[in-house]
């Protein structure tokens, strides 16, 4: 079997590395960074500790900071524009995942032979060309968008969250700092950490897996698992951040060379329709989605309640995947994650958007890599049942 793996060429990981950004550029020949945040990262000095490093160094970057959430096309576009009217030779993602994306995106859209619109790069084409290189630097153990191939942009037109896929989107290098995550409060930190479990655990499931995303996945859960509730209940437990910081990264690199599924492809309609942060309509999903999905990968879900340590060694099968159930269900109850009514969403809004909602999950392809791939019907029937009232 063949196998085509793909990561960042560096990886620098470890506490008090964001201070040596400046000779991972040095190293692969780049001086000249647009930096790209967000609006909180500059008001809180937080990306100063980015930028002193850089400016010991001898390195002026440019700075756009006009991310957001969810982040647009039209956000890329300007950020684009600010790309081609300086001087650059690369550009660094500072953040969580949404400057991480943008970061990305940009790249991609600045490129000379880049379309009018970036929904022409959404799967299934493969977007391989980048106006520059992309180093990330993440704030959040979560997206392992540091470490992937994947991008996601949302379409104003149409609140269409967009996959975009390709070696184009692929950071050279990634600076994994986790003392950078010691003041992200506790919401972020338990929605960043269940994402980051969703990555491992769907890659570990999904039909494209394979071996070495395995290993990846693997190790991922065996450091989430016992972590999460530790870095949510006590922020400043440098050991669990660290852990929770790896196993972003080891996840990112897993469904990067696997695949996300089914929660993922449920997942981005909320946040483009209901501005969920990402991984919290995740959290939401993920319970429901699992219980749908495990007859039909019983082994690997049993598995992957052993490694994050909430099934034995020795229990079967069908015990050990009932543990997994219960597990992600206590860890939602545990880590205060809302249903989708408790989180305030309109009833009426949501049942009349669930056609749309399923068509857009279908679109982006995620629900095809599920060990159990759902229809339309299917898709509504748990998009209602994760609701809540």
């Amino acid at each position: 079997m063949i196998q085509n793996i793909q990561s960042p060429r560096q990886l620098l990981i470890g506490g008090g590395t964001v201070g040596r950004v400046a000779e991972v550029l040095a190293g692969l020949g780049l001086s000249r960074p647009l930096v790209v945040t967000d609006p909180w990262m500059v008001s809180s000095g937080t990306v100063e500790k980015l930028l002193a490093p850089l400016a010991a160094a001898g390195i002026r970057p440019g700075l756009f900071h006009e991310t957001v959430p969810d982040p647009t096309d039209t956000v890329v576009m300007a950020g684009a524009a600010a790309f081609g009217a300086g001087d650059y030779d690369c550009l660094i993602g500072f953040g969580g995942g949404s400057p991480m994306d943008t970061a990305k995106a940009i790249a991609l859209m600045a490129h000379p032979q880049a379309p009018a619109h970036i929904r022409a790069l959404k799967v299934p084409h493969a977007a391989n060309m980048a106006a520059a290189p992309v180093i990330c630097v993440p704030t959040t153990a979560g997206t392992g968008s540091e470490a992937t191939r994947f991008t996601v942009i949302t379409d104003t037109e149409t609140d269409e969250k967009m996959l975009i896929a390709g070696l184009g989107a692929l950071p050279l290098a990634a600076v994994v700092d986790y003392e950078l995550t010691l003041t992200v409060p506790p919401r972020t930190t338990a929605d960043t950490g269940i994402d980051s479990f969703t990555h491992a655990l769907e890659a570990y499931v999904s039909q494209k897996r394979n071996g070495v995303a395995d290993m990846f996945a693997e190790r991922a859960m065996r450091v989430i698992g016992p972590n999460l509730r530790a870095v949510y209940h006590r922020p400043d437990d440098h050991a669990a951040r660290e852990a929770m910081m790896l196993g972003a990264t080891l996840a990112g690199l897993a469904f990067s060379n696997s695949s996300v599924a089914l929660v993922h492809g449920m997942s981005r309609p909320i946040g483009a329709h209901f501005h969920v942060p990402h991984g919290l309509s995740n959290a939401m999903l993920l319970p429901a989605v699992t219980r749908f999905s495990l007859a039909s990968a019983l082994p690997r879900y049993a598995q992957a309640a052993r490694l994050m340590g909430c099934a034995g060694a020795g229990d079967a099968d069908q015990v050990a995947g009932a543990k997994l159930l219960e597990e992600l269900s206590a860890l939602n109850a545990e880590l205060n994650v809302p249903t989708p009514a408790a989180h305030g969403i309109d009833p009426d809004t949501w049942n009349r958007l669930l056609p749309t909602m399923a068509s857009q999950a279908l679109a982006s392809g995620s629900p095809g890599n599920n060990p159990r791939v759902p229809d339309a019907d299917e898709i509504i029937a748990l998009y209602q049942e994760a609701y809540g009232r």
